[in-house]
């Protein structure tokens, strides 16, 4: 994309953000990039964060499946439990706070819907019953087997993990009803014991927010960041909200930045793109 067409849409993306009633924002695994978090795009990225896993030529696709809860728990443990620690780490980029003040400020307010599982958002300050979590969250776990719908939050759990190997040393987490191992409130690859009756209370939320839109006849913009086209989740919900409710999508995204007819492409990072629309609205 030419200098002078950024330029336009940054400006035009301004202007949206002022001018709507509502805000959503998407967001997928790149959102995070600028937070400091790996990037897992294709097997290279995931083995550059996680070598001892590179040896044994395990791929993020194999990793990411619940079977080694099963197969051989303190791996599992050992990769979720240093994601989960990372997570608690990490803080939120600058990007995550602007969009929260300006959701705030709005007739509608804001929601989020998001693949990703790392909290992020609630650490941004988004409110728990304005965030949709498609995929789950780390932050919550359920039992391996499953021996029912218990979800309990992880806050008060420690995972302590040996990264020479990767693998978490006891105790592992157990679920409390049948003291089996513990496993992450998140849907993996393959995954048919994941528990979503915390992401459909979520999704129900969503719903009737977009509901409430609707018959106030509110006007919504939509801001996704980081959105890759691997695991399409985030956006074709962005794509189809965009078009259900005729709402102008902003897509934030260095990589995969092509959009509808119609809709504004910013080829950027998720922190740098906020920025730059929002130095687009001070300029006008």
């Amino acid at each position: 994309m030419d200098t002078t067409t950024l330029r336009r849409n940054l400006e035009r993306a301004a202007q949206v953000l002022e001018d709507c009633d509502a805000l959503l924002v998407t967001a997928g695994a790149g959102a995070g990039v600028d937070s400091g978090l790996p990037d897992f795009r294709g097997d290279e990225g995931f083995w550059k964060a996680y070598p001892p896993i590179a040896k044994l030529g395990i791929s993020f696709y194999e990793m990411a499946n619940p079977h080694w809860f099963h197969r051989n728990p303190r791996l599992a443990w050992g990769f979720y439990g240093h994601r989960l620690n990372l997570y608690r780490k990490t803080v939120p980029h600058d990007g995550f706070l602007k969009l929260l003040e300006s959701g705030k400020r709005k007739k509608g307010e804001y929601f989020v819907f998001t693949s990703n599982v790392d909290g992020q958002f609630q650490k941004a300050g988004y409110e728990e019953d304005r965030i949709e979590e498609c995929h789950g969250s780390i932050h919550h776990f359920q039992c391996a087997e499953p021996c029912g719908d218990d979800i309990w939050d992880a806050r008060d759990t420690t995972v302590a993990v040996d990264e020479s190997v990767f693998e978490a040393r006891d105790p592992l987490p157990r679920c409390g009803r049948c003291g089996r191992v513990a496993r992450p409130n998140v849907l993996m690859f393959g995954d048919w014991l994941w528990n979503p009756r915390r992401t459909e209370t979520q999704g129900q939320r969503f719903a009737g927010w977009l509901q409430t839109l609707r018959s106030q006849n509110l006007s919504l913009a939509i801001v996704e960041m980081g959105a890759g086209r691997s695991v399409p989740t985030v956006r074709s919900t962005s794509e189809y909200l965009a078009r259900l409710l005729d709402a102008a999508l902003i897509r934030i995204n260095p990589r995969d930045h092509q959009v509808p007819e119609g809709q504004l492409s910013i080829p950027l990072g998720a922190a740098e793109g906020i920025d730059r629309i929002l130095e687009a609205k001070k300029e006008a």
